[in-house]
C-alpha cells in the first residue's frame, strides 16, 4: 500500500504517523474523557473522475473533535451503486486498519487509569448508507455492517453516521 497523505484545514500532507500523533495529543489533553474514533469514506461521481474522501475523527463528547481527510482520486465514472459503496467501504477499512492493535492499544493505555471515572473509548466505522424504506441503499447495509464488524469495529449507518454522510461529503463537491 502505497503511503496515504492526510490534510485539513491546518496542515496538509501528513502521513498517518503524524494523524495518529495528533489523535494521542488530543486524547492525552483529557485522559478522563470519552472518545469516539470514527471513519469513514463517501463519493461523488464526476464527469471523468470519481472522487473518495474518507475522513479520520477522534470527538471528546461535548468537548471537540479533531479531524483529518484523505483524498482518493479513481479515473472514470463509477456509476454502479454497488461498486462505488464497496469501494467508500474498502478505504474505510484501509484506513481502519491503519490503527493496528498496537495503535489501539496505545489510545486504550491513555484513558486506562480513567475508566472508573468515566474515561471511555470507541471506534467506529461510518458508512454512507440508510436502511429506511426510499433509501436505494438499503439492500446493502447488513453486507457492509458485517464487514465492518469483521474488523472490531462498530458499524455506523445513516443517521448516525456522520463522518461519512456529513464530514466527508463536504469535500466531496
Amino acid at each position: 500500500m502505497e503511503a496515504q497523505l492526510f490534510q485539513n484545514l491546518q496542515e496538509k500532507n501528513m502521513p498517518f504517523e503524524k494523524v495518529f500523533s495528533h489523535i494521542t495529543a488530543f486524547m492525552k489533553r483529557d485522559p478522563k474523557g470519552s472518545y469516539r474514533l470514527m471513519v469513514g469514506t463517501d463519493s461523488q461521481v464526476h464527469q471523468t473522475y470519481t472522487l473518495f474522501i474518507t475522513g479520520i475523527v477522534i470527538q471528546q463528547e461535548r468537548h471537540g473533535v479533531w479531524a483529518c481527510i484523505r483524498k482518493t482520486v479513481i479515473p472514470g465514472r463509477m456509476d454502479h451503486l454497488h461498486e462505488r459503496i464497496s469501494r467508500e467501504l474498502s478505504l474505510t477499512e484501509e484506513t481502519v486498519s491503519l490503527f493496528t492493535e498496537e495503535k489501539k492499544n496505545e489510545l486504550i493505555e491513555i484513558i486506562l487509569p480513567y475508566l472508573y471515572e468515566g474515561a471511555s473509548f470507541t471506534m467506529e466505522g461510518h458508512i454512507d448508507i440508510g436502511a429506511g424504506k426510499r433509501n436505494k441503499t438499503r439492500k446493502f447495509v447488513k453486507e457492509m455492517a458485517a464487514r465492518m464488524e469483521s474488523m472490531g469495529v462498530e458499524p455506523k449507518i445513516k443517521p448516525d453516521a456522520f463522518v461519512a454522510s456529513s464530514y466527508a461529503n463536504r469535500y466531496t463537491k
